[in-house]
Parts: C-alpha cells; sequence; structure tokens
C-alpha cells in the first residue's frame, strides 16, 4: 500500500505541471490577442482620422476652386465692361459712354441776387421797416445798430449779422450816438437748408468776414458801384465774375450753415428805452389812424399786420403798452364813436348804421352800442334830441 501511494506522486506532479503549462500559454495568448486587439483598434482609429482630414482637405481644395473661379469670372466682367463685343454692336468707347456719373448735391443754391449794398448811416439814422418775399443778410461792419423784428428786438454791435427770412418784417435804426456802417445782401433761395438761418443772429469770425469781403469785391466786378437798384452789369466785366459771386455767396452761407444752430438771444443786450418807446408811440397812432379811416370797412387783427409789416404778436403787445387795451377793442370804441355821429347826423335809421358797420344785424348793433355806451341806440338819440331842445325821437 506504501509503495502505491509512492508511484503516484510523480504522476500528480506531472498533471499539475501539465496543467501549469496550459495555463501560461493561454495567457500568454490572452495578451497577444489583447495586443492585436489594441492594435487593429489604434489602426482603425489612425485611418478614419486620416480619411477625415482627407474629406476636409478635399472640401477646401473644392472650396478654393469655387472662390478662384468666382474671382475669375468678376474679372472678366469687369474687362467686359471695356471690352469691345462685336456681336451686340457696342463698341468700347459706347460703353465707356455709359459710365455711371455721380451728382453733385447742392445744398443751398442762390437763384438770383437782387441787392447789394454798403452804407454808412448817421447816428440819428431810422430805417422805418419793411417785409418782402426774398431772403436779407445784415451785417454791421462798424457801429452798432437796434433791429426789430415781427416778434423780437436786438442790438447788433460790430461784426454781428441777423438774417430775415421771407415775408419777416423787420427795421433797425442806429443805436443812440453810434453812426453804423452796414452790408445788406438780398437774394433768392429756396433751398430747405437755408430754413437753418430762420431768425438767426451770429457773430462772423475771420474767415466769414474775409469771404464777405470776396463777395462784395467779386460784386464790384461784375456790376457798377456803387450798387443801384437794379443791379447794374458792367459792360466790361471780368470773365465769370457773376458765377464767382454766386460761388463765394453759396460757401459763405455752407459755412455759416456749418455753425447752426443759432442763438436768437446772441444779442443780449436789450434795444434802448427811447427808441423802443418811440417806435410804440408811432405806430399805436398809425394803427389808430388806420382804424379810424377804415371804419366802415371789415377790418381785422390779420389785414393791420399786414399793412404795417410787422407780426401780431409784436402789434399787440406795442399798441396795449401806449393805449392800455387791445386793438380789437379800441376798434370797437371807433365804430361806437362812428355810429354816434350817424345818429347825430340823422342820415341813416339804426338798420343802415348796422349795415356800414359791419354790425351784421340791428340786434347785435343794438346790444354792442348798449354795452359800450349804457343805453341803446334809441335812447342815445333820445338823449340828442334832448340836449338840443327838442323831444322827437328817431324810428
Amino acid at each position: 500500500m506504501e509503495e502505491k501511494e509512492l508511484g503516484e506522486k510523480p504522476v500528480a506532479r506531472e498533471i499539475q505541471a501539465v496543467a501549469e503549462k496550459q495555463a501560461s500559454r493561454e495567457t500568454s495568448e490572452n495578451r497577444e490577442q489583447e495586443r492585436e486587439d489594441r492594435e487593429a483598434r489604434k489602426g482603425l482609429k489612425e485611418a478614419q482620422e486620416a480619411q477625415e482630414a482627407q474629406e476636409a482637405q478635399e472640401v477646401q481644395e473644392v472650396q478654393e476652386a469655387q472662390e478662384a473661379q468666382e474671382a475669375q469670372e468678376a474679372q472678366e466682367a469687369r474687362a467686359l465692361e471695356f471690352q469691345e463685343v462685336p456681336a451686340s454692336g457696342e463698341t468700347r468707347e459706347a460703353r465707356l459712354n455709359r459710365m455711371q456719373r455721380t451728382h453733385l448735391e447742392q445744398v443751398i443754391r442762390i437763384g438770383s441776387i437782387i441787392t447789394m449794398y454798403y452804407f454808412e448811416h448817421g447816428k440819428d439814422y431810422v430805417f422805418r421797416g419793411e417785409r418782402h418775399n426774398f431772403w436779407e443778410f445784415l451785417y454791421v461792419d462798424k457801429g452798432e445798430i437796434e433791429v426789430v423784428t415781427d416778434d423780437a428786438g436786438h442790438v447788433l454791435k460790430q461784426g454781428m449779422a441777423i438774417f430775415h427770412e421771407p415775408n419777416e418784417f423787420h427795421s433797425f435804426r442806429a443805436a443812440p450816438g453810434r453812426a453804423p456802417n452796414v452790408i445788406v445782401l438780398t437774394f433768392d433761395c429756396d433751398s430747405p437748408a437755408m430754413n437753418a438761418f430762420a431768425r438767426g443772429v451770429l457773430r462772423l469770425e475771420d474767415e466769414e468776414r474775409d469771404l464777405l469781403a470776396r463777395i462784395i469785391r467779386e460784386g464790384e466786378n461784375a456790376f457798377e458801384f456803387p450798387f443801384e437798384y437794379p443791379l447794374k452789369r458792367r459792360e466790361r466785366a471780368l470773365p465769370g465774375s457773376e458765377q464767382l459771386l454766386r460761388c463765394y455767396l453759396e460757401a459763405f452761407l455752407i459755412r455759416l450753415l456749418r455753425q447752426a444752430p443759432f442763438d436768437e438771444n446772441a444779442s443780449s443786450a436789450q434795444l434802448s428805452s427811447p427808441a423802443r418807446q418811440k417806435n410804440q408811440e408811432e405806430l399805436a397812432a398809425k394803427v389808430i389812424a388806420f382804424m379810424e379811416a377804415n371804419v366802415e370797412s371789415p377790418v381785422t387783427l390779420d389785414e393791420i399786420s399786414r399793412h404795417f409789416h410787422i407780426g401780431k404778436t409784436l402789434l399787440k403787445e406795442s399798441f396795449k403798452a401806449q393805449t392800455g387795451t387791445t386793438i380789437m377793442k379800441y376798434w370797437g370804441r371807433i365804430k361806437i364813436g362812428q355810429a354816434k355821429l350817424l345818429i347825430r347826423e340823422e342820415t341813416c335809421n339804426f338798420t343802415e348804421i348796422a349795415g356800414r358797420l359791419g354790425f351784421g344785424s340791428v340786434h347785435h348793433f343794438s346790444k354792442t352800442f348798449k354795452k359800450a355806451s349804457g343805453m341803446s341806440p334809441s335812447e342815445y338819440a333820445r338823449s340828442v334830441k334832448a340836449r338840443m331842445g327838442t323831444g322827437d325821437s328817431r324810428a
């Protein structure tokens, strides 16, 4: 029994050794398989990356080719513009003649010159005022002036200027004790950009004054001096003098336009009290005389404003400052006074008086008359008769 056990041990060891060798061989084979798998995956990945890179390169080459083709076609198209095309019969010269033109925009264009003046006024000079349908430029070369417009007053010292837009009333006088020299230019200009100059008060700089001097000098080259109205062309004017005058004036206005907006209150000083008082007194007296002369006509505030070439705002303020009442209330007093005169003269009945004075109806006339005088027209007529010693009444 013991000999049998001893004989079996070597066999077991051999079996175990064989098993270990088998296991080792399998392990080696597994490792080799894993290595091969890794290399296969790596190779596949590299192949995929190479393919993607190639595809990207091909796409880029296609894009570059397309861009090159488009550039070539564009170049050929441009070149074609200047080549003779016998098929269409159009020559290179004809194509050149059809080249696009760029129109030069004109912001300001002077239509015509109306007047040009250089005045040397005395210290007591007064310009009563006017209104016209064209632009006016007024510049103080020396001294000082007081300017009145539709709705404002300004003091312009040496080197200052003002624009008057079409149909704006304007007047001026020498400032007390100051004899002024002024330049006045009037002209037509329909350019919308000119609206920036409306009521514009400004001070000219050296370059603007130089341009203004050129305008005057070129005006002397084009027209007889001293300037009169209408302007008289020189018989032997320098070539292009009128055109150059226009160019200088347009350049002058454009330069000023670049400074806009202007300050309406740039002339901060107020009109002198004596000048303002005298203006108001004269205006009120003229308005009253106008209303009295037209008492039997349909006068309105607009009509008075147009007649005296003055804005309604300034007109109303000046009149009330002198009379203490409004123009229309004063107008009503004048009409009632005329009605009383007609009643006393006994040449018209009440209906006729109402019609002549524009009351519309005898009822309206009677109501207005009583409100103004404290009695009706009939009562007033009786009071007149009573004062004359008779009791007759009017029907």
